[in-house]
């Protein structure tokens, strides 16, 4: 059986495991014969009980397993993510990566068996339909027929992410990982600026028939995986895998066609603006576009450790639940924001089931994305320690894209507080964010709309990959000149692009999200109070709503009728304009 831990009972009357620090927190792989022999009990306690009370305690004793697992391989991986060059810990991502298939056939029997209980209605009044909706999605997803293509998609995914991570590019006398590229690739001294660009394309560059080979192989796999499920190709399946339970592609498409009407037009002007402010040329280069002032971005005005402590103030001061929550966070240590050689990239928050507790991975380089660390993913990290005692534990977290309005939404409710990180920087700091914040909603729809392209013909070359980006970037970003780098110009940015080789239709998410978020940045502007108000009540939804749900939670618009791009579009225009220019040098 698996093993028992020390357990503490919340004012909710939930039950969790005794918090310590993140790095003390301990590690134990569970074999897989002792989940399945727990979750084949479980299971059939929950097939077999002869009362809702019966059935009721063998659901939440299933719940209590899979957190159990769910923290174990979070622990691993997070720790592996640290440092993928840890032998033990890369040993445990993988014994983690070749089970995870396994444990989801587990988890589907068990699903079916809850599903198909007599006790359905007495569950659907406790916990809510909502959760049965979901599990229709998670069965028609999952086959015993799909674990050897998710084992290979697993061993693709992390093949691409260790390439990423053993970047090692000769830079000014020193050899930098991408994410320490950064704050060179914003420098405000043209030469050093388009230097890096060209040092990080030419790496992508090198390795660029090597980063073709396994998204090729991954779109064959996935495309084999949907098939044998009776899908014509892998879009059904992958936003199943997803779990869209609210909307349709035919949905997804009218934002699209919505993004290109009332945002791209917008953005056009802000970056030609940029353009006229920097001295550059018109449509930019991709090293001109990252250079927003010609005295140089927004940087933070402090250390690391000076970023942090402005955080803690500032969540101290922002809400009595804030307070709270990052007294939680920084005094059990669940960050790791600093780059460093070996450490896989990007930034993430992961959630500790069985304790409660979130945990932020990132990598700070010195440029303003520090700051929207203890933003972005602290505004995930709130909204999971909110949600802590809800039940059952699969109404804790949203959808992703409803996770995401937590994130990019509490970006915006830190205005209030930018001077602290950003000192003479805070007028840069607020103009940058909000135009990036528009200018991002068409990047991240073209990227989702390649995958559509890709998954919906996984027929097409490497070559012709190449050329159907070339042809987006026409579409969402024709303020750009690609032909400067050859990476860029040769069509191959979505490349550096982790989303799209790691996890499938996530990036629309992102675009969906800034939507509702940037709705409640305008409220914000006429009524602070109002605006926290309705992104608490959203927030303690966690899990029980849909995307939809939670958007009419709050009183914003749907970002899938033509309205909230339009209003949203207008209102960032005004305020971007009514700047005074002589801040913005």
């Amino acid at each position: 059986m698996i093993k028992n831990f020390a357990w503490a009972r919340l004012a909710s009357g939930v039950i969790l495991m005794e918090m310590k620090k993140f790095s003390e927190l301990p590690y134990e792989r569970i074999p897989f014969e002792t989940i399945r022999e727990d979750m084949t009990a479980v299971t059939e306690r929950l097939a077999n009980a002869e009362s809702y009370e019966a059935a009721r305690q063998a659901f939440l004793d299933y719940e209590k397993i899979t957190a159990h697992v769910s923290t174990v391989m979070s622990i691993a991986m997070n720790r592996y993510q640290i440092d993928t060059r840890d032998p033990f810990y890369s040993g445990e991502r993988e014994y983690w990566s070749s089970v995870s298939p396994r444990i989801g056939e587990l988890r589907t029997d068990a699903t079916k068996a809850l599903y198909s209980s007599k006790f359905r209605p007495e569950f659907e009044r406790e916990f809510g339909e909502l959760m049965f909706k979901n599990m229709e999605i998670q069965m028609r997803s999952f086959s015993s027929k799909l674990i050897p293509g998710l084992q290979e998609e697993s061993r693709l995914t992390n093949e691409y992410g260790k390439l990423i991570a053993s970047a090692q590019i000769d830079f000014i006398g020193e050899k930098r990982t991408l994410p320490q590229m950064t704050p060179f690739k914003t420098a405000s001294d043209d030469e050093v600026r388009r230097a890096a660009w060209d040092a990080e394309g030419e790496w992508y560059n090198e390795h660029g028939e090597e980063l073709d080979r396994i998204y090729d192989e991954l779109v064959k796999v996935r495309t084999a995986m949907a098939k044998k499920l009776g899908h014509k190709n892998f879009v059904p399946l992958g936003y199943d895998l997803m779990n869209r339970n609210s909307y349709t592609e035919q949905a997804v498409k009218r934002f699209r066609e919505a993004v290109v009407k009332y945002v791209v037009p917008v953005a056009y002007e802000v970056k030609k603006a940029q353009a006229e402010r920097i001295g550059a040329k018109f449509p930019m280069l991709m090293s001109d576009e990252a250079l927003f002032f010609r005295s140089g971005n927004a940087r933070p005005a402090g250390s690391s450790d000076d970023i942090l402590a402005h955080g803690k103030r500032m969540y101290h001061e922002m809400s009595p639940e804030t307070a709270e929550f990052v007294d939680f966070l920084y005094g059990y240590e669940l960050m790791d924001v600093l780059s460093k050689p070996g450490k896989a990239g990007g930034g993430h928050c992961a959630t500790l089931m069985e304790y409660g507790a979130p945990f932020i991975f990132s990598n700070f380089n010195g440029t303003q994305g520090d700051v929207e660390v203890v933003t972005h993913e602290a505004g995930h990290a709130f909204a999971s320690y909110m949600a802590r005692n809800i039940e059952p534990m699969s109404a804790r977290h949203a959808t992703l894209e409803s996770c995401e309005i937590h994130s990019m939404s509490m970006e915006f409710f830190a205005w209030n507080w930018a001077e602290g990180f950003f000192g003479a920087d805070t007028d840069k700091f607020r103009y940058s964010h909000l135009a990036s914040a528009l200018a991002f909603i068409p990047y991240g729809t073209m990227v989702d709309h390649f995958q559509h392209i890709v998954y919906e013909h996984p027929e097409l070359t490497p070559a012709e990959r190449h050329a159907e980006w070339k042809k987006l970037e026409k579409i969402y970003r024709p303020w750009l000149d690609v032909s400067e780098i050859p990476f860029y110009g040769d069509g191959r940015r979505w490349q550096a692009q982790s989303h799209i080789y790691q996890r499938p239709f996530y990036y629309i998410d992102y675009c969906l999200a800034q939507t509702v978020a940037l709705q409640f940045w305008a409220l914000m502007q006429e009524d602070r109070e109002d605006a926290w108000r309705r992104y608490m009540a959203l927030v303690r939804k966690a899990g029980t709503e849909t995307f939809d749900g939670l958007v009419a939670t709050a009183g914003l618009d749907t970002p899938f009728g033509e309205k909230a791009l339009e209003t949203v579009a207008a209102a960032a225009k005004r305020f971007l304009d009514g700047f005074d220019a002589g801040s913005l040098k």
